[in-house]
């Protein structure tokens, strides 16, 4: 389709970007969250929320679909918060909350897209994504099998919606550069905010956070003292955050913003002070590839960025009560004998690889993660709430049948992406993109990261560097201009 027909069949469907007016609700949005909170209304704002921030998300997919993509970041950045400060306001920590629905819904109206531009997934680019969708809904009937109806429901939008945006973003490929530019200035702007908010969660401990962690049973994360948590941020845990983060740290070299060496600095410091080893790894292999995958002029770049952020963070990581937390931290790396984390995840792996790989049918969704706190009237993670591999967790899950529709999916999907990389070896995004997908993937090995956030990072760097050499098909056509629409 030419640009003229899109700009006919837009016009058509009353789905035109008119910039004057589409932010209006997600500014409404948080207007209203802010009066909301200062007025101590948290039972208000757990209502109001979840509603208006998918009444917003809708607006925004219609609207302007590329930055409804950023509009959805956003919420998994500072939602978590948002809840945290509405159990503040009412002076009482509640175990589950409306709130936690809102990211989940808006990102979940991407699905839309794959209804809307359902030929894709007749074509050669969007057989994997069937493949994927095949092994979710064998798993998703042995869920509601298994533990019920509304577990199974949750963690299958936990698990689908990383692959819905993922395809919604190569639905738009002719717009590439737009989508390109959301991304790289939500990431920036995203880790200015939630960097400095952990800074200042590490040096102040704020009375919210100190409700949530003091309810929460998450005895891993430090505690609810001045200079005594792991940094999470605005975000539930260090675990999502670090890998949000990381994301963030990759984006930076693709960035022209002018506050991206201030966002640099600050999300760097919260990064080290979040102390997700696995992260900081993931970050140490995604930029080995970019410099490998790099040209030139890109590899001067990523070195310029790592000096600037050296000279602004690491002087730092160096003093005080930051420099005591960073090296007893690292000190695990070197010594894992004395690590009870690296012990007991090499327990978990010797005592229950036998049970998750021979379970032919699997458990189903349902059976591990948030989840499970559905399976109980007291809101209380259950027996697998706390899954420490994505290598066991899939075919626990999955099963058999499902593992293999999934990761022959996720596996073509990522073959194709490193592929197509080759091409696009001076789009610094696309670069990114790659070491992104790289670093996530491996890290299955400590956490199941193709749900949650770190599933969006995943599937949302696969399909654009799908969506990149999609595009630079079409412009080869003639058939967009540079701007891609």
């Amino acid at each position: 389709m030419t640009l003229k027909a899109r700009a006919i069949s837009a016009s058509a469907t009353g789905i035109v970007n008119d910039g004057r007016n589409e932010w209006m609700p997600p500014a409404l949005l948080w207007l209203v969250t802010a009066m909301l909170i200062i007025a101590h209304q948290g039972a208000a704002l757990t209502l109001a929320f979840p509603v208006l921030s998918t009444a917003a998300g809708f607006w925004l997919y219609f609207k302007n679909p590329l930055r409804y993509i950023g509009y959805t970041w956003w919420l998994w950045f500072l939602s978590p918060e948002v809840r945290r400060l509405a159990d503040w306001s009412n002076g009482a920590y509640t175990p589950t909350s409306l709130i936690q629905v809102a990211p989940l819904a808006v990102t979940m109206i991407s699905g839309l897209s794959l209804i809307r531009f359902y030929p894709v997934l007749a074509q050669k680019r969007g057989l994997p994504v069937l493949l994927v969708l095949a092994g979710l809904a064998y798993a998703f009937m042995i869920g509601v099998a298994s533990s019920g109806p509304l577990a199974a429901l949750y963690d299958l939008a936990n698990w689908i919606y990383p692959i819905l945006i993922g395809f919604h973003i190569m639905a738009y490929s002719h717009r590439y550069p737009e989508c390109r530019e959301t991304i790289v200035g939500t990431f920036v702007g995203g880790m200015l905010v939630t960097g400095i908010y952990g800074l200042v969660q590490f040096c102040i401990m704020p009375p919210w956070d100190v409700l949530w962690m003091s309810n929460s049973q998450m005895n891993s994360i430090g505690e609810p003292v001045p200079f005594g948590v792991r940094v999470f941020s605005t975000m539930n845990s260090p675990g999502p955050f670090a890998f949000v983060m990381m994301g963030a740290l990759i984006y930076l070299t693709a960035a022209n913003h002018r506050v991206r060496w201030i966002a640099g600095a600050f999300g760097f410091l919260a990064f080290c002070l979040s102390l997700v080893r696995s992260a900081w790894g993931g970050w140490v292999v995604a930029m080995l590839i970019q410099l490998a995958k790099s040209n030139s002029k890109v590899r001067v770049r990523i070195a310029a960025s790592a000096m600037v952020l050296a000279v602004l963070a690491v002087p730092l990581l160096m003093i005080g009560p930051i420099a005591e937390r960073m090296q007893v931290r690292l000190q695990t790396i070197v010594n894992l004998h004395d690590d009870r984390s690296y012990a007991a995840r090499n327990e978990f792996y010797a005592s229950f690889a036998k049970t998750a790989f021979t379970d032919v049918t699997g458990e189903g969704l349902g059976a591990t993660g948030t989840s499970t706190k559905l399976l109980n009237g007291a809101g209380q993670l259950g027996q697998y709430g706390n899954f420490d591999s994505g290598v066991m967790n899939i075919p626990f899950v999955l099963g058999w049948p499902g593992s293999l529709l999934y990761m022959s999916g996720l596996i073509w999907l990522l073959i194709r992406a490193v592929s197509k990389s080759f091409r696009l070896s001076d789009d610094g995004f696309s670069t990114a993109n790659l070491s992104i997908a790289t670093a996530v993937a491996a890290m299955l090995l400590f956490t199941n990261s193709v749900i949650g956030t770190s599933g969006l990072l995943l599937y949302g760097s696969i399909f654009s560097i799908l969506s990149a050499a999609h595009w630079r098909s079409l412009k080869a056509r003639n058939d967009i201009s540079d701007r891609g629409h």
